[in-house]
């Protein structure tokens, strides 16, 4: 029996091996792409608003391309094959910038990219969360490992732009985006578990007005994160800091979002899902406050960047979950996309359209001050309309939830 456990555990240990991996490289594209594209679009001679609408291209793409690939995957159950089709494509996609020049061309070239890779994370997100349920893992111990990628890819890259220009950045992603690939193919499909709402529509479980008031509230959120990944470095470059410093104060951030992942089973067990959201939330309002108040002392700019722990790591961590107990089963990838849809596609459309907009009319500092009446009114949506039973205000490390995701 001894014997039968031990090959279980070794056999979960390897799964989650491999899931990390997959998340560690998927961010590594992240922190390259992030901090450092609208600087190589700046390269390009293209206008802040310019700027804005093609980083707003992988928001757009979030709100269609997520669903059609999650009910895709649903229908089949082939999660893994789809991940590795949306990689591939992606891949694909992404070669076509070393030709790519003017904004039109761009345009084509990242709305090819983005139809893709936006859809990888959905659906490696709910291929992950389907492989935990049964092993009995805490998502935000895999999700970590994204977030220690996208530290080493935005530290490293920063140094390698100022040493060797920006054009380096397209062969560093290039490089990610071919690994990435190589690794979807390591990804074994799950066995989903029948859920509660399995007998429901799809479209019976979104017009729940519990479920309507959490994506209102995380695209709120998300359409001020959406100012700051499309222009945050910009901004940072007009105020006089280097590519290495900039590349330091994203990892900054993303050093804290990986202790709040270490330490969300210990959180989720001493507060309730709504009281971590809306804690969140107040946050946000007091970080991107100091980003347009104090960008010239760096030590405010750290402090704010620490908060990235509770506006995406405590408050990303608390809304999947809360997700998830709505949408599992056979509605799994397809909740999933719609919450990607939603939150991070209409909200980061909005504050990476309009953020470019108003850096050029207003400003970067006013820009960050507006930017922070978001989550204002997503602590408002949240604090009303989210309206949990006991279980479901539980996180995952309670008895109740052991098929749930985090």
């Amino acid at each position: 029996m001894s014997g039968v456990l031990t090959q279980q555990k070794n056999q979960h240990r390897s799964l989650h091996f491999k899931l990390a991996r997959f998340y560690f490289i998927y961010y590594f594209f992240v922190g390259a792409f992030t901090p450092y594209w609208g600087l190589y679009l700046k390269s390009e001679q293209f206008s802040v608003a310019d700027i804005g609408i093609l980083m707003s291209l992988f928001q757009i793409s979030r709100i269609f391309a997520p669903n059609f690939w999650g009910w895709l995957a649903d229908h089949t159950g082939k999660r893994a094959q789809w991940v590795r089709l949306t990689a591939f494509l992606g891949m694909c996609g992404f070669t076509a910038v070393f030709w790519a020049h003017g904004f039109f061309w761009l345009f084509a070239v990242m709305a090819a990219l983005s139809l893709f890779t936006s859809s990888t994370l959905p659906l490696a997100e709910s291929l992950t969360l389907a492989h935990l349920a049964k092993t009995k893992g805490h998502y935000s111990r895999i999700r970590m490992w994204g977030s220690l990628g996208f530290i080493v890819a935005a530290v490293i890259l920063g140094f390698l732009i100022d040493f060797s220009g920006i054009k380096s950045l397209l062969w560093f992603v290039l490089a990610v985006q071919i690994t990435l690939f190589g690794l979807s193919f390591t990804l074994p499909d799950p066995k989903v578990a029948p859920h509660e709402h399995d007998h429901f529509s799809i479209w019976q479980v979104i017009k729940q007005p519990n479920v309507i008031a959490l994506l209102v509230g995380c695209s709120l959120m998300v359409t001020a994160h959406g100012v700051l990944y499309n222009f945050y470095s910009i901004y940072l470059s007009e105020h006089g800091y280097s590519k290495g410093m900039i590349g330091l104060l994203w990892a900054v951030g993303v050093i804290c979002e990986i202790g709040t992942f270490m330490l969300m089973p210990k959180i989720m067990a001493r507060f309730s899902l709504k009281t971590i959201l809306m804690i969140s939330l107040v946050l946000a309002v007091v970080r991107f406050s100091l980003i347009g108040l104090a960008v010239d002392h760096i030590g405010w700019l750290i402090l704010a960047q620490s908060l990235h722990a509770a506006t995406f790591g405590s408050f990303h961590a608390a809304s999947v979950e809360v997700i998830t107990k709505f949408f599992n089963g056979r509605h799994q990838a397809k909740g999933q996309a719609i919450y990607n849809s939603v939150a991070y596609g209409v909200g980061g459309t909005i504050g990476g359209v309009a953020g470019g907009f108003a850096l050029q009319y207003f400003g970067g500092q006013k820009t960050f001050m507006l930017a922070a009446i978001f989550p204002l009114l997503g602590l408002l949506v949240i604090g009303f309309g989210l309206k949990l039973s006991q279980n479901q205000a539980l996180g995952k490390n309670q008895p109740h939830n052991q098929g749930m995701f985090r």
